[in-house]
């Protein structure tokens, strides 16, 4: 079974008045909101992963706080909520460090992943890695995902082409 993956669109990383904006993030708002509605409509699990940080996380010591958990920017925008999307919290980069996450793909039969958001070289990247790790398919969604760094960015994507996953377009969905 297919499902798709919304990693990390919240509003700190998405907007310019967010805590850790990346630059254009809320051009891909639009497309996010119609692959969500597209997986809510058809019935294809959306599992939604967001940073739900407290107020001293360890990652401050890296990154400017946000995504505080209970604050504005830790929410997800209104118009990618969908009925059915399956959140995954984490006070963490990578979504697989939440202890739910295998056993959910593995109940619900995954074995072809459709990922998108926030960041490539950050949370995109460990959710993509993790699920090569399980060997599932994947398909990167580029159009639906963005970057801080372009260099580190493309580095990234080249290192998933490299390990099989595959770039599509969501026109091709």
């Amino acid at each position: 079974m297919k499902a798709f993956f919304d990693i990390d669109t919240q509003i700190d990383f998405l907007y310019p008045a967010g805590a850790l904006y990346g630059k254009g993030a809320e051009l891909l708002v639009p497309a996010i909101a119609k692959l969500n509605r597209h997986a809510s409509d058809s019935g294809i699990p959306l599992i939604s992963s967001v940073c739900a940080h407290p107020e001293n996380a360890a990652e401050f010591r890296v990154w400017p706080p946000h995504c505080v958990v209970d604050t504005v920017g830790q929410k997800k925008p209104p118009s990618v909520i969908v009925p059915g999307q399956i959140v995954i919290a984490k006070d963490d980069l990578d979504m697989f460090s939440s202890p739910e996450v295998i056993p959910l793909l593995d109940r619900l039969q995954i074995d072809e992943c459709y990922v998108y958001g926030v960041f490539i070289e950050y949370c995109v990247k460990c959710a993509v890695e993790g699920l090569l790790k399980t060997g599932r398919k994947v398909n990167l969604i580029r159009d639906a995902t963005t970057w801080i760094d372009p260099k580190a960015g493309q580095e990234t994507l080249n290192s998933f082409v490299a390990r099989g996953a595959h770039l599509i377009s969501a026109s091709d969905i």
